[in-house]
């Protein structure tokens, strides 16, 4: 009995811990704000009391920031305190540096900890760096949330958009929305013909024909991207083949351009949408249309209002599945798109694996996420509410 239900419950454990575990705790990074809770707790006490509106903190907030500094100091984490709060006002940095290593000799000398910090930086004197610490002081914090929305919380506790220099996320968004219903259609444009060619055909001939379909599969995404690259390239073969035929008197500029990343990841990606198209295909019977045609209907009608219907289910199927896919994307456009291309997993990689900024990741990656699921959602509504129709 016991290894019954050992052996049934083993693929949701593996599940739980293979996906909802990572999932979870990727989800709560993006709210988490142990670095800084964590090193500055007798500062959190302290600073509870303080009226915002009043100036800068008194002498006992600025001494439970010198001792929590001090502890900071000592467990070689005054770095990592520094880096978080720069996320919140540029400059934090320096400021929490300097006052870390002057930590334990301002409390050996032990006489006013709000003059001395002023003395070692006038910064401190400023309001806007203690606003920062009163509110980013608790356990959890919206703001990697807020970035990825380009909003921010002004001196007054407001919250406002960020000016247009300083806004970025909201337009990466977008592009990243573009492209993948760009692509999706394109993807649509060029597989449905081939997904009815595939499917009209002897099964010898379609069997030959779906060869040349999965035959991508065969080779792996990065040497596909980076073989688009190769060719779309100013002396590429592309160019080259071009100017041999006279169709071009110069070569024509393609890679690092929105141009190549729409090549590139349609070529990618045509797969996915021919495949479930065809697959719906397959099952209808082909004496509809006969019946169709027989009636008094032409091919064209036959076609648009018989066949097409029926095929709808494959089409919601492969535009679904290719926008997801496009939506992740960051491989692709990386190697063949230029600068104002990259979209928005590009920018979650890079903040994991490069600037290490862990929080603003996840809320990027999140917010992406909810993204995709509300999409989805209405998806999935619209698909219902066209099947009742057609019932």
């Amino acid at each position: 009995m016991f290894w019954t239900v050992a052996l049934l419950s083993a693929p949701l454990l593996f599940l739980a811990t293979a996906f909802f575990y990572p999932l979870a705790t990727f989800l709560y990074r993006s709210v988490d704000n142990a670095e800084i809770s964590g090193s500055l707790e007798a500062t959190g006490k302290a600073i509870a009391t303080w009226d915002r509106m009043s100036g800068i903190p008194g002498e006992e907030v600025f001494r439970a920031l010198v001792y929590d500094l001090s502890e900071a100091h000592e467990n070689g984490r005054q770095a990592l305190l520094a880096r978080y709060l720069n996320y919140r006002v540029n400059g934090f940095r320096t400021l929490i540096m300097a006052a870390a290593d002057a930590a334990p000799d301002l409390i050996a000398r032990g006489t006013s900890y709000q003059s001395n910090l002023i003395e070692l930086d006038p910064r401190w004197a400023e309001r806007r760096y203690w606003l920062a610490i009163a509110r980013e002081i608790g356990p959890v914090t919206s703001f990697y949330f807020m970035t990825a929305a380009d909003l921010q919380i002004k001196d007054d506790g407001s919250i406002g958009r960020k000016s247009d220099e300083d806004a970025l996320y909201v337009a990466i968004f977008g592009r990243t929305l573009l492209i993948s219903i760009t692509v999706t259609l394109l993807c649509l444009v060029i597989a449905y013909p081939i997904a009815f060619l595939v499917a009209s055909s002897p099964p010898k001939t379609a069997n030959r024909m779906m060869l040349f379909v999965v035959l991508p599969f065969w080779s792996s995404l990065l040497i596909r991207s980076t073989a688009w690259v190769i060719l779309l390239q100013e002396k590429g073969p592309l160019n080259d083949l071009l100017l041999t035929f006279g169709l071009v008197n110069e070569p024509v500029s393609i890679a690092y351009t929105r141009s190549a990343v729409f090549i590139a990841m349609v070529d990618i990606l045509l797969p996915f949408m021919t495949l479930p198209i065809y697959s719906n295909m397959k099952g209808i019977p082909t004496h509809y249309m006969k019946a169709a045609i027989s009636l008094g209907a032409t091919p064209f009608q036959a076609f648009r209002r018989v066949y097409f219907p029926l095929s709808l289910p494959g089409v919601a199927a492969g535009c679904l599945l290719v926008f997801v896919l496009a939506l992740g994307y960051y491989i692709t456009p990386d190697l063949v798109g230029g600068r104002s291309d990259q979209m928005i997993s590009w920018f979650v990689a890079q903040y994991t694996n490069k600037v290490v900024n862990w929080g603003l990741a996840a809320a990027l990656g999140t917010t992406l996420f909810i993204l995709t699921l509300l999409i989805y959602l209405v998806f999935a509504w619209q698909v219902g509410v066209s099947r009742i129709r057609l019932e």
